[in-house]
């Protein structure tokens, strides 16, 4: 079904349901119609509206006590006594006489029955259907009212399909003389003549009008005299002709009713802005651009990243740089008493393992600084998850080396010296250490890092950053370390006992303590703050954990060979196995 077709059938059966409920008990005066060659209907509130609960779609009665309109009850007379002006001149439309239908609309029901009524055929109740509408012939010609905007609305939706072709085709015939002026209208249905504009004046007891401006043709002339237009403001002010006052800036105006002057303001949400252009709707910003809410205009996000000349830098690089000549410095110092007892006790050549294992992950901690690119993204965190795995191995195979000599070594000789003919140790580092490298290719293949740029975490930053952070490689990497951890930590524990010179308990709970620590830290932070600063909390727990496991298992031995000579010696050695044999045969 077309459009103009769906338009009818709804007139049709608003007018059949209205008709059916009664609508018709609604009388009318004689004084309410005239008959005549062309009928013109008016629509004015000649009572005021009854508010109250139908329960029904009912007519409005409007003849009621008390509800006398006497502004509509002028319109009315007035268009009566044009109509009878125009029907006794003999130079106003000769040969035709125009008649009136006269509605009393004095609430929306009788407004809508009364329209309906105007689009009916004449003398009938209904509408009929047309594919084109300029072909129907409604009772009334042309309509005047309703003098409400509300009422004026509804009228104008449902007469627009079939007065306006109507009433074009039947102006364009128009021709006569008005105070020996010729009026007549060109095919658009705009007068060819000029036209006197007049304001009416209702402050006294009778009405009257005054010229206030002209309009002539052609050319097109406008001339309006303000000086003789009175307002009924105070001191004669000019009054806003708008339903809502102007918004405040960054506040779209959002449409409320069906009139574009009757709005809201509602201001912009953050990320958009208002465009001057287009008052009724905000325009969201671009990907690098921000703007608070109730914002006219967007601005340029701050990239921000860890660079390295802040002051938090500094001081984390002069703390990392620290930690690797303290490392460098022990591996030269081990290397030069590398056949001392505190040495060989310490792992000989193993610690160099070790202690090369903390250099490399403090030197990927160099990638948390600057602008992140593609090398330090895939560098940073798997050197410190692989560096800190292989010396977590290292301690833990040295821990639990020394429980099974003292302890369990005289037991079970025979697995001892398979365990030492097959370099049991090395052989536990190495597949530990090769179980974290392919941890960590393939976090570096699967979920490869990337340098990405955040919007996300700030309206007006650009923070730049790695996306290994939450990845599964990442979190997979971290909790084999854990594992470690917790197996070092428990051999360090069943060595709480071995003779001092080989204890190491204490040192080793230490600094597992402060890995655990500065890495519950790290991830609880970064779950309340993902800002620039963010990098550098990373840091500060790794560089912990790193300078918790060298000072935990390193610096006592540097202490002994630096300051104390005399326990750095086979005879202190032997001394003190001896006293743990005693102390054994004993219990």
């Amino acid at each position: 079904m077309s459009l103009p077709a769906a338009h009818l059938v709804g007139l049709q059966l608003s007018l059949s349901c209205c008709w059916a409920l009664s609508c018709h008990s609604t009388e009318t005066s004689a004084d309410f119609s005239l008959p005549g060659d062309y009928l013109l209907a008016g629509l004015f509130p000649l009572h005021s509206d009854c508010p109250g609960v139908r329960h029904r779609p009912t007519v409005t009665l409007c003849d009621r006590p008390d509800s006398f309109n006497g502004h509509g009850y002028h319109l009315f007379q007035a268009m009566r006594f044009g109509i009878e002006e125009i029907n006794n001149s003999t130079a106003l439309l000769p040969n035709v006489t125009l008649g009136y239908q006269l509605y009393d609309v004095c609430s929306e029901s009788a407004n809508v029955y009364a329209t309906l009524n105007v689009l009916s055929l004449l003398g009938t109740h209904h509408i009929e259907i047309r594919a084109d509408p300029s072909h129907y012939s409604p009772a009334a010609l042309a309509v005047i009212g309703p003098d409400t905007t509300n009422h004026a609305a509804t009228t104008a939706a449902l007469l627009s399909p079939f007065l306006v072709p109507l009433l074009l085709e039947q102006i364009r015939k128009v021709n006569f003389l008005l105070h020996k002026d010729t009026v007549r209208f060109n095919d658009n249905g705009d007068a060819l003549s000029g036209y006197d504009i007049i304001a009416w004046d209702w402050s006294g007891p009778k009405w009257n009008f005054r010229v206030i401006g002209s309009s002539m043709w052609p050319p097109v002339q406008l001339d309006i005299n303000k000086t003789k237009i009175r307002w009924h403001g105070k001191d004669n002010q000019v009054p806003k002709s708008v339903c809502s006052s102007d918004c405040l800036e960054g506040h779209q105006r959002v449409i409320s009713g069906f009139y574009h002057c009757c709005f809201e303001c509602v201001p912009c949400e953050a990320g958009s802005f208002l465009n001057k252009s287009d008052l009724h709707s905000c325009q969201p910003c671009g990907k690098e651009e921000w703007a608070p809410a109730g914002s006219e205009t967007c601005f340029p996000r701050t990239v921000v990243f860890l660079t390295w000349h802040e002051t938090i830098s500094w001081v984390l690089l002069a703390a990392n740089t620290l930690l690797l000549l303290l490392v460098t410095g022990t591996a030269g110092l081990f290397a030069w008493h590398l056949d001392t007892p505190v040495v060989k006790s310490a792992g000989g050549r193993l610690c160099f393992f070790m202690l090369g294992s903390l250099a490399g992950g403090s030197c990927g901690l160099y990638g948390f600084f600057g602008e992140p690119t593609l090398p330090t993204c895939l560098l940073r965190q798997s050197l410190l998850a692989l560096g800190f795995a292989i010396f977590l191995s290292c301690l833990t195979i040295r821990s639990f080396q020394l429980v099974f000599i003292f302890k369990f070594s005289a037991k079970v000789p025979t697995f001892y010296r398979a365990w030492v003919q097959n370099h049991g140790p090395g052989l536990f580092v190495v597949i530990s250490s090769m179980a974290q490298l392919l941890i960590c290719l393939t976090w570096l293949a699967v979920w490869t890092p990337l340098p990405t740029r955040d919007y996300q975490r700030f309206p007006q930053l650009v923070v730049l950053d790695c996306t290994e952070a939450n990845s599964p490689g990442f979190m997979l990497a971290f909790a084999y370390n854990g594992l470690l951890s917790v197996s070092a930590f428990a051999c360090s524990y069943l060595g709480k006992d071995l003779p001092e010179n080989y204890n190491e308990a204490k040192c080793v709970t230490f600094s597992l303590l402060l890995n655990f620590v500065s890495w519950i830290a790290f991830f609880t932070t970064a779950s309340v703050y993902q800002g620039k600063y963010l990098p550098a909390v990373n840091v500060l727990a790794a560089l912990s954990s790193l300078s918790g496991g060298f000072g935990g298992y390193f610096l006592p031995k540097c202490y002994v060979i630096l300051c104390r000579p005399d326990l750095n010696s086979t005879e202190h050695f032997q001394a003190s196995i001896q006293e743990y044999t005693r102390r054994c045969g004993s219990t």
